[in-house]
């Protein structure tokens, strides 16, 4: 599981293109990495997103330092902002307990209700929750959506 936040918690990605801009670029720089992306929210100054590393886990740093550039150049284009900072850090956890794994997907697909964005999860473009709830099978949204999120220990006071 990865959570990067801004710098200095600027909503850098307030708006809906630059908020098509994240997560599109997340989606491309996970694939062109060969990492299996499981859930993700982005938002204005932070995003969440859990994956299956590929056979060599050590290219998670080049992948985020280029999503990260990649975002950070678009941005700063748009702003007029050439060579300012964007992006503050990353935060990594490899999930190797189950329960710890399901409670995690389960949060980050909900982070936009918790921080009071939607009401609901699948309501939020930005995230994986619709996605899940489209194109799982019952049983196993049944069995994510049993564990609990509130007590997940994430830094996530963006």
């Amino acid at each position: 599981m990865v959570t990067a936040g801004t710098l200095h918690k600027e909503h850098f990605f307030r708006e809906e293109d630059r908020l098509q801009l994240l997560q599109q670029t997340l989606f491309t720089v996970t694939t062109a990495y060969d990492w299996q992306l499981q859930a993700w929210a982005v938002f204005a100054n932070r995003y969440h997103f859990i994956a299956f590393s590929p056979g060599d886990a050590a290219t998670l740093r080049p992948m985020l330092q280029r999503l990260h550039s990649q975002t950070a150049r678009e941005i700063n284009r748009l702003d007029g902002a050439q060579g300012r900072r964007v992006w503050f850090q990353y935060w990594d956890t490899c999930l190797t307990y189950e329960r710890s794994f399901y409670a995690r997907l389960n949060y980050v697909h909900n982070n936009a209700v918790h921080h009071g964005l939607v009401t609901a999860a699948a309501q939020y473009r930005y995230c994986s929750a619709g996605c899940f709830e489209r194109h799982a099978k019952a049983s196993y949204r049944k069995k994510v959506e049993s564990f609990r999120y509130d007590r997940v220990n994430v830094r996530d006071d963006f």
